[in-house]
Parts: structure tokens; C-alpha cells; sequence
């Protein structure tokens, strides 16, 4: 469940902020550059990460002014670091926290940084995640970003902010993540405006807060990836050599953000800093629809059309396939030759996307197969798995041409939707124990 969003008062502007988890210690939990704090929570591995720091931890995440749900502000206006200590304070201040742990990605450094050094007191630890003390390069930082180099990157996100740009320097591991691309598009046309994102950018690349460093005296722990694109290693092991005392980590990895690469063994080391305790987390379980599709006879469309035209007719068989996606809110979990597999959170929209998709690919000359059932998944990392995956399999390979077969559990738990079924009666299903009854869709109905 998304926490609720809640404004505290900084100055005359709103600043949302929600508050999750009952742990002993609060965690304010700052994001690099720009965020969307409901958006957040629509992408299955950020909520698992987001809801594993809870766990251990009053979780507080907050939208910076001028970006997200927070109040927007002019471009010429965007807060300086001074006003954005004054927001984390006011949010602390309405959600009761006194003193707090404070944990910034990227961009947030040089912010937890300040806040950390003038405010000790309200200040329990400051763990920083892929971040820096500056982005910039200059003679005596060398690992920073080049001028040149700067300006290339501020015109690409200004001409391709909304539809993803970024995505493989932020999410390298995730690059043929199509569901996670498109979540990353919508998360910065909801979090900032492209003007906003390029002048918050050039601000960081303005930002130097080495100077603070000898000045933290709370307990800090330095996270960093070892092939992180954007900002390297250098970066963490400068911060960890002159902040006093703090401990550095170098994880694997090749992400920016932390989410969807391993996110298990960093949390882990936030929870062990935190807590003294490093529990392994339990595979998350949740109930979904799963749907497979493949297309019927796909071996001797690809002998009758050549390599070249059958790779043309894939593409084109695969935008079809998800644009229904989206429609019906599905996400694509996997792709194999011409089979893909979805999940969808409720089971009469997968019924529907599925009808959809088996009318919509016809006109391409071809048909396809699909097969649904619903139950308890495991998730991992950005997949997920499971008997219940197992069982739509298996009832997909059942089904003929054109037809959308669903498990006995779906159509139980459509009843009313006005979908009509026809029972195809009891099936062994290979490797799942006992006989599972399986239903037809009346096609025209569903697609309506």
C-alpha cells in the first residue's frame, strides 16, 4: 500500500512528504536530483526496496521544492541548498522526528552533506548512496565531469526528457527492462519539468561540498558501485577518506540507482549500519495474473518468410503486444523467441489484454495462443516466479490457435465482470500436482 502524501509548511511553500514503517530508528530518505514519492512506489523493485527500509526503520521520504508533488517554483527560483535544509527540516518537524539518519543518492550528497554538518544534533548517521561531494571535474578532482562533456549531457535530457533519456547510464543492468523504461519515462514528466531537470542538473554541476567533509562527525557509511556510468568509484572513496571515521563499501554493480541491481546486499549494509543487526531478507511473495502469449506456428512462419522479414515481423508482432500492454496496465516480465510473459494486478484487465492482443496480431498474418492463471508469486529482483508462473505455462501450451485459455482460479475470480467462459475440462499439468480445470474466454465478449 502507497503511504499517504502529507505537506509540511517551509516558508510559504508545501513540501510533501509521506511517513511508512514503525522501526526504532527514523530514516529520511533523500533522492538525488528529482523525485515523484507516489511514483515511486509503481515500480515493484523500487516499493520492495522502499518497504525492506521500513522494515527496520520510520521510513521518511520527502519531494524537494520545485519538483515531484512538492510546490513548483520558477526556474529562476530553484531552492538552494540552504532552502533545501530548510525542507528537510520542516518535514522532520511535521512528522514528529527529531533526530534522524539521513540516506541521499546522487545529488542529495552535497545536501545531507550541509545538513549533516550544521545540524549534528538532528543528525543520528548520514549514509550515502553512488553520491558526491562534486560532479564537477576541476584540476584538483579529476574523476569530475568535463565541461564538454556536461554540456552534451544537459542537451540530451533537455531533448529527450519524458520519454526515458538516461535510462542506461542510471539503470545500465535493466537495459532491456522494457516495463522499467517506461515507468523511468513517466517518473521524470511527473517529477520535473525539462527545463527543471536541466537547471537542477547544472546546480549540482555548480555544487561543491568538500569543504564540509572534515566537519561530519556522525557516524556515515559511503555505498558505491563499482561500474556505476556516472559517477565512479573515485567519488565514494574520496568522501569515505575525508569524512572522519566513515566506512566505505564498494558493491558490484553497474547501476546508478540503487534499486534494481542487488538491492538486497545493499540493504543489508544499511540495516547492519543502522541497527547492528543484518537480517536476509525474505523473498517478497505477492498475488498476481500472469499471462503467457506465443504465436501458433511460429517455426514455419520464420522457414516461409527468411530471417529478415520474420525478424520484421517479430518487431512489428512485439509493438502490437505492447501497446495492449500498457492499455490493460500489464508489465512485461520476460520475452523468448515470440513468447512473452506479463503480469497484470487484476485478472479481468489480463483476460481483456489477452483477447486484445489475439485480434490485434491477426492482421499481421498471424495468431497467437494465451494462457492465464492467478496466484501467489515470488518476486525477484524485477521478475518473478513461482508454481503459480508455472501453471499459466503450462495452461498456455494447451491452448490453440486464436484461443485465451484461463485457469479455474481466474475465472472464479472474475464473476461479474461480465466475462463468459467455456469449460474445456480437466488437464494434468506437467510437473504440478494433481488435475487443474481449465476454461475458454468467449472471445467476442472479452474484447469488447
Amino acid at each position: 500500500m502507497v503511504p499517504e502524501t502529507k505537506y509540511a509548511k517551509s516558508g510559504n511553500l508545501h513540501i510533501a512528504y509521506q511517513v511508512t514503517g514503525h522501526g526504532t530508528i527514523d530514516l529520511v530518505f533523500v533522492h538525488g536530483w528529482i523525485s515523484h514519492i507516489e511514483h515511486l512506489w509503481e515500480e515493484p523493485s523500487l516499493a520492495r526496496s522502499l518497504r525492506r527500509l521500513a522494515s527496520f526503520s520510520r521510513l521518511i521520504l520527502l519531494d524537494k521544492r520545485g519538483t515531484g508533488l512538492s510546490d513548483p517554483v520558477p526556474l529562476d527560483k530553484l531552492p538552494t541548498l540552504e532552502e533545501r535544509m530548510d525542507d528537510i527540516r520542516a518535514v522532520m518537524d511535521a512528522a514528529g522526528s527529531q533526530r534522524a539518519a539521513l540516506l541521499g543518492t546522487s545529488e542529495a550528497g552535497a545536501l545531507n552533506l550541509l545538513f549533516t554538518a550544521t545540524h549534528p544534533e538532528r543528525t543520528a548517521a548520514l549514509i550515502l548512496l553512488n553520491s558526491y561531494a562534486r560532479l564537477a571535474w576541476s584540476e584538483d578532482y579529476p574523476w569530475g565531469i568535463r565541461a564538454d562533456d556536461a554540456e552534451r549531457l544537459l542537451e540530451a535530457i533537455e531533448e529527450g526528457w519524458g520519454k526515458g533519456v538516461a535510462f542506461e547510464a542510471l539503470l545500465a543492468s535493466q537495459s532491456d527492462n522494457q516495463s522499467m523504461r517506461n515507468w523511468w519515462a513517466r517518473y521524470q514528466r511527473l517529477a520535473a519539468s525539462p527545463g527543471a531537470a536541466v537547471t537542477l542538473l547544472r546546480r549540482a554541476l555548480d555544487t561543491d561540498a568538500r569543504s564540509v567533509l572534515p566537519t561530519i562527525t556522525v557516524p556515515t557509511l559511503i555505498l558505491h558501485r563499482t561500474g556505476d556510468p556516472f559517477t565512479g568509484t573515485e567519488h565514494g572513496r574520496y568522501l569515505a577518506k575525508h569524512i572522519p571515521g566513515a566506512k566505505y563499501v564498494q558493491l558490484d554493480g553497474i547501476d546508478h540507482l540503487f534499486f534494481a541491481e542487488d538491492a538486497d546486499r545493499l540493504l543489508a549494509e544499511i540495516q547492519e549500519f543502522l541497527t547492528g543487526v543484518r537480517e536476509a531478507s525474505e523473498p517478497e511473495r505477492v498475488l498476481s495474473t500472469v499471462l503467457f502469449v506465443d504465436i501458433v506456428g511460429s517455426t514455419a512462419h520464420a522457414v516461409t518468410l527468411g530471417d529478415r522479414r520474420w525478424r520484421d515481423l517479430l518487431d512489428a508482432y512485439y509493438g502490437v503486444v505492447r501497446a495492449d500492454l500498457q492499455r490493460f496496465r500489464g508489465r512485461e516480465i520476460d520475452t523468448a523467441g515470440d513468447g512473452l510473459f506479463a503480469v497484470f494486478d487484476g485478472p479481468a484487465r489480463a483476460i481483456r489484454c489477452a483477447c486484445a492482443i489475439t485480434d490485434a496480431v491477426r492482421h499481421l498474418g498471424i495468431e497467437v495462443r494465451a494462457g492465464l492463471h492467478t496466484g501467489e508469486c515470488e518476486v525477484i529482483g524485477p521478475k518473478v516466479g513461482g508454481v503459480a508462473v508455472h501453471i499459466g505455462a503450462r495452461i498456455a501450451g494447451l491452448a490453440g490457435a486464436s484461443e485465451v485459455l484461463v485457469s479455474s482460479t481466474v475465472r472464479d475470480l472474475v464473476a461479474g465482470s461480465g466475462l463468459r467462459f467455456e469449460d474445456r475440462g480437466t488437464h494434468a499439468l506437467k510437473g504440478v500436482p494433481g488435475g487443474w480445470r481449465v476454461f475458454g474466454v468467449a472471445h467476442e465478449q472479452a474484447a469488447a
